[in-house]
């Protein structure tokens, strides 16, 4: 598990991309020892005839590049093709007790999953066992449970088949406890987008990029989340798009990004600006930037109306599309500028300076992250970009709309097939007559109800398709505990992670094939689906060589676990379903035939098909029929007050990771090497508080007085980050984030802006 420790901080001054990323790219697939498969399978990265990347869920061009993958899409095909293989053998030499203390990256370092496997608390130890064991284990135990008590958590690589399958396992088990990876990132998005529009999705194509003459940018780093969205920055910045970009960090790939694919980029070091305007707020300043941004605009507008000037805002459009302008231009109007530059952290000038490239432009893109949506306030974020858009009829025409940036490459398309605690998102009635049974109508838990089921130990049971439940969610030392209380614990899982390591009274690891791998049925080899961040469809086809024989697919698992819990069905042939999974495909457009008219036909077009949105060409599905200007509840997000000694501490990826999935030590475009313990801080924070650069402290939870939650030993880096703010690194400080620390309505997690004091380590 060895690899350098040797901790470097030292400043990066090289563009995101260029030899950094070629270097990244070989390091990795030293580490991982893989073989000249990996060759020929990025190759058919994000390719029409290829595989859909298990990484983030940018666009795949009908058109793409010789090489459409990034740095971090290429890490996850090295990590997901690694030549190391975790066997039965590993599991007798390691207690459970003694992985936990393992670092998350040592975990998934050890390899791929081989064999399905069953905890036996005697020895403390995973043990082997065949694959009809674990499902009739696993039905045995599900049908004593009462299904309402029992979690189905999704992670978001599963395809739009397992989704689906997912689903109606859960639904026809009678629960409809479906959280999932949007839960704890973009359902701020889902909820905010769909009260304000009408439609709960981004409202643009990959193609609008090509036609916008500005992009308002907000709390997204695409040059480690989404890198591959730096090739059409960059196109952008060089036809002269204005890049206006609000984010507490400097992000490397929003100042420059040198293009690997370019070979005078690379012999001669060029590389291309990116943000022509970027405005450090501080971090849930967001609302303060925009509202500041809007009364500019609204002023500029009455006065032009004064002196018969030309308009600034689109009154014909905001007359025809829209409801609550006046509410809202009356606030604007009202908020003082003293108020606007307090909470936002930026001077007047510079938010006037970003209001005035929005005035001139005719056509832009919003983007936003998850420095919007993880606030207790988050859905007032969304909303007022909503209100910046709607000003000046920026949604539904070419070259505008809204552009929330997903993480997961299926998350977006779970949602569309039903994996939802929801009722009201999913066709209840259309499952009920298609498979004959009633589906549950009441709602389920989402990922914050289902961690306080499970503390205050009403949940009996987790199945878990994918991810790292325990290591993503908050509170992670009052979560822990009560995991090992659950009666059932179940995963499926491609490598080990710590949810794994804490094993319920009965407890199974089921390892799946990945989506890079042949998946070889009765019908012969098969193909998934996913959806995109555009709402884009497309196919992916396997062809590496799966890591161990005694593997299933997803779909074959969540049929086994179907086949063993519920009574036959006459309506559904889950055998059917796992030897062609076009099959699963044909359900689904009998469930969803507006959005997947002619699936299996489409699946494979260059650059997908587009299920629709209706907001994307003017068509509210709103309460009053018209696209709706929110008034936020107020300018601070955060959830909590200011007050002496408190901090806002935002939680980070670093450069080398995805999600929960740690790749290595090397954080390049921050300057960390060799840890992930360390916090960001702001200089004159340091020298109020008698810090310097190298010195060790710990953080220590402020919500409500709570002072449990305690990350020790953290080495301070002196960083150009705004003063009361710091940063550091997810997953490892959702230690410090109370469960109900969450954004209102949509329950995400606030893991932008969590309230911590610091103290220096004894």
């Amino acid at each position: 598990m060895s690899d350098d420790r040797t901790v470097e901080i030292e400043d990066y001054t090289a563009p995101a991309g260029g030899w950094g990323s070629m270097k990244s790219l070989v390091e990795i697939s030293a580490r991982e020892k893989v073989g000249p498969e990996v060759i020929r399978e990025l190759a058919r990265q994000n390719k029409p005839d290829g595989f859909a990347c298990v990484s983030c869920a940018w666009g795949k061009p009908a058109h793409p590049h010789v090489a459409e993958f990034c740095e971090n899409g290429a890490k996850a095909t090295a990590w997901e093709l690694t030549s190391f293989r975790v066997t039965p053998a590993f599991f007798e030499q390691h207690t459970v007790s003694e992985l936990i203390g393992w670092k998350d990256y040592d975990l998934e370092q050890a390899g791929r999953l081989t064999h399905p496997l069953k905890y036996d608390a005697a020895t403390d130890k995973y043990a082997a066992c065949s694959w009809d064991e674990a499902f009739a284990g696993i039905g045995a135990k599900l049908k004593t449970y009462d299904p309402t008590k029992v979690i189905f958590y999704a992670s978001g690589r599963a395809s739009l088949e397992t989704s689906y399958m997912y689903s109606l396992l859960a639904r026809m088990y009678g629960s409809q406890n479906l959280p999932d990876s949007s839960n704890m990132c973009h359902e701020t998005t889902s909820v905010g987008l769909k009260s304000a529009i009408g439609s709960a999705v981004g409202t643009i194509h990959l193609s609008d990029y090509e036609k916008c003459d500005a992009i308002f940018y907000f709390g997204q780093n695409p040059g480690v989340n989404s890198p591959r969205f730096l090739h059409p920055l960059r196109d952008c910045a060089k036809r002269g798009v204005e890049i206006v970009v609000f984010n507490p960090l400097k992000e490397r790939g929003l100042e420059k990004f040198q293009d690997p694919q370019n070979p005078i980029e690379m012999v001669t070091g060029k590389s291309t600006p990116i943000a022509s305007q970027y405005h450090q707020l501080k971090t849930g300043g967001d609302v303060g930037a925009i509202m500041g941004m809007c009364k500019y605009l609204i002023e500029a507008d009455d006065n032009a109306k004064r002196i018969n000037g030309l308009p600034v805002l689109d009154h014909a459009f905001l007359a025809e599309h829209t409801t609550g302008f006046e509410a809202f231009a009356d606030v604007a109007r009202a908020t003082e500028w003293s108020t606007i530059e307090h909470e936002s952290g930026l001077p007047r000038t510079e938010i006037e300076a970003a209001a005035k490239v929005y005035a001139k432009s005719k056509a832009v893109i919003a983007v936003y992250g998850m420095g919007l949506t993880q606030h207790v306030g988050g859905i007032d974020n969304v909303h007022m970009v909503v209100n910046l858009m709607l000003l000046r009829g920026n949604i539904g025409k070419p070259g505008a709309g809204m552009g929330p940036v997903r993480g997961h490459s299926n998350v977006q398309g779970q949602r569309t097939v039903g994996i939802t605690e929801k009722p009201e998102l999913a066709p209840l009635d259309k499952l009920a007559e298609q498979y004959g049974f009633e589906p549950p109508r009441e709602k389920g838990w989402d990922t914050v109800e289902a961690c306080e089921a499970v503390l205050d130990g009403s949940a009996q049971a987790f199945v878990g398709l994918g991810g790292n439940f325990v290591r993503a969610i908050p509170d992670h030392a009052r979560m822990e505990p009560k995991w090992r209380a659950l009666d059932l614990t179940v995963h499926i899982a491609t490598k080990l992670n710590r949810s794994h390591l804490l094993p319920g009274e009965t407890s199974y690891l089921l390892p799946c094939l990945g989506r890079i791998e042949t998946d070889m049925q009765g019908t012969g080899p098969q193909s998934v689906s996913i959806e995109d961040s555009f709402s884009q469809i497309y196919g992916s086809k396997g062809k590496a060589t799966p890591a161990s024989e005694t593997l299933l697919s997803e779909p074959a698992i969540v049929a086994g676990i179907a086949k063993a819990t519920l009574a036959p069905n006459p309506k559904l042939d889950w055998d059917a379903w796992v030897r062609d999974y076009a099959r699963v495909r044909d359900a689904i457009e009998v469930t969803y035939p507006d959005l997947f008219k002619n699936f299996n036909d489409q699946m494979f077009t260059p650059g997908g098909f587009w299920k629709g949105v209706p907001a994307a060409h003017r068509e509210w599905k709103t309460k009053s029929g018209k696209a709706e200007i929110n008034v936020p509840q107020a300018l601070n997000v955060t959830g909590f007050e200011e007050a002496d000694g408190r901090f806002r501490l935002m939680t980070l990826r670093s450069n080398d990771q995805f999600n929960t999935t740690v790749y290595g030590y090397h954080d390049r475009f921050r300057g960390v090497k060799g840890t992930r313990d360390i916090v960001f801080m702001n200089r004159s924070d340091m020298i109020r508080m008698g810090i310097t650069d190298g010195d060790d402290v710990d953080l220590v939870g402020d919500a409500g007085g709570n002072s449990d939650r305690r990350l020790n030993k953290l080495r301070v880096v002196e960083y150009a980050i705004p003063e009361g703010c710091l940063g550091a690194y997810y997953p490892e400080c959702n230690l410090l984030i109370p469960v109900a620390h969450h954004a209102r309505e949509s329950h995400v997690p606030a893991a932008k802006s969590v309230p911590v004091r610091i103290e220096k380590t004894r």
